[in-house]
């Protein structure tokens, strides 16, 4: 499969059309067919089926879409990587879950760019469950992930740096005066909570029990769209303390009594094979954590 067609494929998969792809990729719409129809052939599968409007994804066709995407993206962080230049350049990529020790990252990447202005970076914002993923596959150099989570796969450097778990309420919850939330008092209210695959178990543990004492409506990867929610007053959300600006909303974080709180790690592949921009960061964070 050539990379070339690969990016065909994405084209038509992204534009619904194949006039419409053939239009963006500068290629006549017989030509484009050809090539799809060459593509399919090879791999043996049919990837999508044209309807009056618009092509529709099959099965098949939406996995290549997904892998297709982290394939282009490997070559280009690659290609980067090993441009020749007089100075350390390439690109660094970074996947962090919601966290203000983001800031802790982002003091090292101005570092990096005022020594090294050739490097670049990408900054790819989900949960951990996401974030390890697109590591395993070669697409991140580094995560920042908030515990717990499994590292056993992979090195990691823990910061000198913790998040504090708690609930997001309405500021006209009757909850939202309190100073810190004890357990028995959030098992009737309607809660969101983060789908990271971990979490749920520290949160039991903070029960006493398991989640079926909760009145779980919903969970959310990433905060921000949760926290409209509890704007409208549609729910609470457990969450991370410092992601939402509460003083510019109608909301109010309340710690968790016992309190959770979560350590935070840069992780990244084992045996990895580093760029130079990418050695450079991470020298960069060792140094600062010695």
């Amino acid at each position: 499969m050539e990379l070339r067609v690969l990016n065909y494929f994405l084209t038509v998969a992204r534009e619904k059309t194949i006039s419409r792809a053939a239009e963006v990729l500068h290629l006549t719409q017989p030509t484009l067919s050809k090539q799809l129809k060459e593509l399919e052939e090879i791999l043996g599968v049919k990837l999508f089926v044209r309807g009056n409007r618009s092509i529709t994804l099959t099965e098949e066709g939406i996995y290549l879409a997904k892998r297709g995407k982290e394939i282009l993206a490997l070559v280009e962080l690659t290609t980067s990587n090993l441009l020749v230049t007089d100075s350390i350049s390439g690109q660094i990529a970074i996947g962090a879950g919601e966290t203000s020790a983001f800031e802790f990252v982002g003091k090292h990447l101005h570092e990096i760019r005022t020594n090294y202005p050739e490097i670049n970076f990408q900054i790819y914002s989900g949960n951990a469950d996401d974030v390890l993923e697109k590591i395993d596959h070669g697409i991140l150099d580094f995560g920042l992930v908030i515990d717990p989570v499994d590292k056993q796969k992979y090195q990691y450097l823990r910061l000198p740096l913790v998040d504090k778990w708690g609930l997001l309420v309405n500021n006209s919850h009757n909850l939202a005066s309190n100073q810190s939330i004890e357990p028995n008092e959030i098992k009737q209210i309607p809660l969101m909570i983060s789908s990271q695959s971990l979490v749920d178990n520290q949160l039991s543990e903070w029960l006493g029990g398991d989640l079926d004492q909760l009145n779980i409506i919903g969970s959310y990867n990433l905060l921000y769209n949760a926290s409209l929610l509890v704007k409208e007053n549609i729910a609470s959300a457990v969450c991370i303390d410092g992601i939402v600006n509460t003083t510019a909303t109608n909301l109010t974080f309340i710690p968790l009594r016992p309190p959770i709180n979560a350590s935070i790690n840069i992780v990244w592949k084992r045996n990895a094979t580093f760029s130079s921009a990418a050695k450079t960061f991470l020298r960069l964070i060792q140094k600062d954590l010695e």
